[in-house]
C-alpha cells in the first residue's frame, strides 16, 4: 500500500551531535499543514542496518500522516554520516546517539518527548529497545519491526568464532550474506537496494557481538519496559530469529502492547510487496498511543511493591531466587569465601565492613590489587574486574564529569556550594573540586557512619584543598537532617545510595530533603542501578554494611526519574554504564514537586 501526497511535507537536510560530539546527519519532513490547535508531533524512524535515512522517505509517504514531523539520521558508518561504514566506537555509542539526536529534535524543534514516537527496524529496533530500557524517555510509543534480537548466521558457533578472531583481529569486519531478494518479495524493492550506492555490505563484528550480547540483557530485563509497543514479527524471515521477539514482547510491561505476525513476509517488513497489513497495524498503534497520555510519576511511587523488580526481590527476600542447584553452588561460594576470602585485600575489607560500604568503594575506586602469599593478590585481581565493580568504577568517572561540567558552566566569580548527603569517604566529589580550587566552592559532604566521616576528612586533609569543606554526620533519610539547608546549594549529589535501598517512600523523602535543599534551577546529580546480572550470587554469598547478605532490588530508570520528578526536579540527561547496570543522571530543580517527569 502506498500513499502518495506530494507537498505534504517540507523536506530539509542537516546534522546533529551524537553522544560523543560527533556530528551525524539527519533528514526532516516538516508538514506544511500542521494544525494550530495541538502541540506539534514527529515520528523518529530508525533505519536497518546497513541502511541509511534516505530508505526513509517512501516510509514517510506510506504511514501518511501530513500533519506530523518526521525524523530519521544515519547511524554513524552509515550514508553521510561519518566513521568506517558499518562500525562504531560500540554498540552502546549506537544507543546514546538516539538519545542525544531524540533531545536534539525536542529543543530544536520544540516537540516534546512525550509527542514522539519511534519507528524503528531491526538492528534500528534494538537500539530503540534498548534506548527505552536504557534511558527511560517518556516516548509516547514505539513500533519494532523484525527485531535484531538475535540474527541468524548459520555458520555453527559464529559467535564463539568471532570473539576469537576478534583476539587476533580486533578491527575485523563481516559481509552480509543477505541478498536483496532475501529481504522482499517485491522485486522493485530489492532492485532499489541492490542499486543503492550508499547501503554499507559489512559490519563489524565488534557491533555484531555488542548487538549480540546488548540484546539478550535487554530481552532478558524486557519487564523494565512499559511504554507502549508494537512488535512486527515476519513469518518468512531469513535475518533474524523470531522466539526472542516473542520473549521480549511476553516480558515486557506495557499497558499496551500488541504483537503481530506478518504471513508470507519477509525480513523488509515496511518494503514488502504488500504492505497493507503491517501499515495499518502501526497506524491503529499510532492512533491509540496518543489518545492515551504517558504514565504520571505518581504511577511509580508504589512500584516497590507491585512493580517487576518488587517481585524479583520478594523472591530473594524469601530466598526462592534461582533454583535450588544454584543457591547451593552460591552456598559453596560463600564458605570458600570465608576461608580465601582474606587473602584479598577488597574481599577482606567487604568481609568486615561489607561489600557495599564506603571502605569498599573506595578500595575499587583505587582499583590496585592486592593480598596475600601471592595467591591473595590474584584473587584480589579478579575480585576487581569483576563486572560490578568495574561499572562502579564507569559510575565514578561518569559522575565527575557531570559534576565537572556543572563546576565550570557556573559563573566563575560567583559562590557555589555543593552538597553530598552520603559521601563515603567522597574521593569523587574532592578529587573533582581539586580541579577548581581557583573559585569560590563550598562543600558539605554528609554521612551517617562517623567512619566514613573521618574517612573524608582525611581525603580532604590529603588532597590539601584550599576550598571550604565542611564534614558532618547526618542520616539522609531523616526529614529533619534537611532542616536550616532549603535553598542553599548549587549542586546536589547523591551517589550509590537509593540503590541500597527498595523501599520508595523512604527514597521519596530523602530526595524532597535535598531538593528543597537546592537553589531555584539548581543541580542535581543522582545514581541508579536500574538492573544487575549477578543479583542472586551476590545476594547468596556477599554480606552489606549491616551484616546481613546483600540484597538488592534494581530500580528501573523510569522509576528513579518519576521519584525525582516528584520530588521537584526534571532529569535533563542520564550517562550509562557498563551493560547498563548504573547510570547517572542530571536533574534540574525547575518543576513543581509532582510535575511531569
Amino acid at each position: 500500500m502506498k500513499i502518495e501526497q506530494p507537498g505534504a511535507w517540507t523536506t530539509f537536510e542537516s546534522g546533529f551531535c551524537g553522544g560523543d560530539g560527533t556530528r551525524l546527519f539527519f533528514r526532516a519532513w516538516q508538514p506544511r499543514a500542521a494544525p494550530q490547535d495541538r502541540p506539534p508531533r514527529a515520528l523518529v524512524f530508525l533505519h536497518r542496518g546497513h541502511e541509511h535515512s534516505g530508505r526513509i522517505a517512501p516510509l514517510v509517504e506510506r504511514f501518511g500522516l501530513h500533519q506530523d514531523w518526521a525524523f530519521a539520521y544515519d547511524a554513524r558508518g552509515h550514508g553521510h554520516s561519518p566513521g568506517a561504514r558499518g562500525d562504531a566506537p560500540a554498540f552502546a555509542t549506537l544507543v546514546s546517539d538516539l538519545d542525544a539526536f531524540v533531545r536534539h529534535v525536542s529543543a530544536q524543534y520544540g516537540i516534546a518527548v512525550e509527542d514522539m514516537i519511534v519507528v524503528a527496524n531491526s538492528v534500528g529496533a534494538v537500539v530503540a529497545a534498548t534506548w527505552v530500557h536504557d534511558y527511560a524517555p517518556r516516548i509516547r510509543g514505539l513500533v519494532m519491526a523484525a527485531a535484531a534480537f538475535r540474527i541468524k548466521l548459520y555458520v555453527p558457533l559464529a559467535k564463539p568464532a568471532l570473539r576469537f578472531a576478534r583476539k587476533f583481529k580486533p578491527a575485523l569486519f563481516v559481509t552480509s550474506y543477505i541478498r536483496p531478494g532475501m529481504l522482499t518479495h517485491s522485486a522493485q524493492e530489492a532492485k532499489a537496494y541492490g542499486a543503492d550506492p550508499l547501503i554499507a555490505r559489512s559490519i563489524s563484528a565488534k557491533i555484531l557481538l555488542e548487538l549480540a550480547d546488548t540484546a539478550e540483557r535487554i530481552v532478558r530485563d524486557a519487564a523494565a519496559i512499559d511504554v507502549p509497543v508494537l512488535m512486527l514479527a515476519a513469518d518468512k524471515d531469513y535475518v533474524v530469529e523470531e522466539a526472542p521477539q516473542r520473549l521480549f514482547f511476553a516480558r515486557l510491561s506495557s499497558p499496551l502492547k500488541r504483537y503481530v505476525r506478518l504471513e508470507d513476509c519477509y525480513h523488509a517488513v515496511f518494503y514488502e510487496r504488500d504492505t497493507t497489513v503491517a501499515l495499518q497495524a502501526s497506524l491503529d498503534f499510532i492512533r491509540d498511543c496518543r489518545a492515551a497520555a504517558p504514565a504520571a510519576p505518581t504511577h511509580y511511587a508504589t512500584a516497590d511493591r507491585d512493580g517487576h523488580a518488587a517481585r524479583q526481590y520478594a523472591a530473594l527476600e524469601r530466598n526462592e531466587s534461582g533454583s535450588a542447584a544454584t543457591r547451593a553452588w552460591f552456598g559453596l561460594q560463600r564458605r570458600m569465601l570465608g576461608v580465601l576470602g582474606p587473602l584479598s585485600d577488597g574481599m577482606r575489607i567487604g568481609l568486615a565492613h561489607g561489600f557495599d560500604s564506603g571502605e569498599s568503594l573506595d578500595y575499587v575506586y583505587r582499583n590496585e590489587a592486592g593480598g596475600r602469599l601471592g595467591l591473595g593478590k590474584v584473587i584480589d585481581r579478579g575480585y576487581l574486574d569483576a563486572v560490578g565493580w568495574r561499572g562502579v568504577r564507569v559510575r565514578k568517572a561518569q559522575l565527575q564529569r557531570m559534576l565537572a561540567d556543572r563546576i565550570a558552566a557556573h559563573p566563575p566569580q560567583e559562590p557555589l556550594r555543593i552538597l553530598d548527603i552520603a559521601a563515603g569517604s567522597a574521593r569523587y566529589v574532592l578529587e573533582t573540586v581539586k580541579r577548581f580550587q581557583d573559585r569560590p566552592i563550598e562543600v558539605l559532604l554528609r554521612d551517617y557512619l562517623q567512619r566514613n566521616v573521618d574517612n573524608a576528612r582525611r581525603l580532604a586533609a590529603a588532597l590539601q584543598l584550599r576550598v571550604r569543606v565542611d564534614v558532618e554526620r547526618a542520616d539522609a533519610f531523616d526529614a529533619a537532617s534537611y532542616a536550616g539547608l532549603e535553598g542553599r546549594y548549587d549542586i546536589a549529589v547523591v551517589s550509590g545510595l537509593y540503590e541500597l535501598f527498595s523501599d520508595n517512600g523512604q527514597v521519596l523523602a530523602s530526595l524532597q530533603g535535598v531538593v528543597r535543599s537546592l537553589k531555584p534551577g539548581g543541580w542535581l546529580i543522582y545514581t541508579a542501578q536500574p538492573w544487575h546480572p549477578q543479583l542472586d550470587m551476590i545476594a547468596y554469598t556477599l554480606v552489606n554494611h549491616r551484616g546481613a547478605p546483600w540484597k538488592m532490588r534494581p530500580r528501573p530508570q523510569a522509576e528513579m526519574d518519576a521519584l525525582v520528578a516528584l520530588a521537584g526536579a526534571r532529569k535533563v540527561d542520564t550517562a550509562i554504564g557498563v551493560d547498563g547496570i548504573f547510570t547517572v543522571s542530571l536533574a534540574r530543580k525547575d518543576a513543581a514537586p509532582g510535575a511531569g517527569g
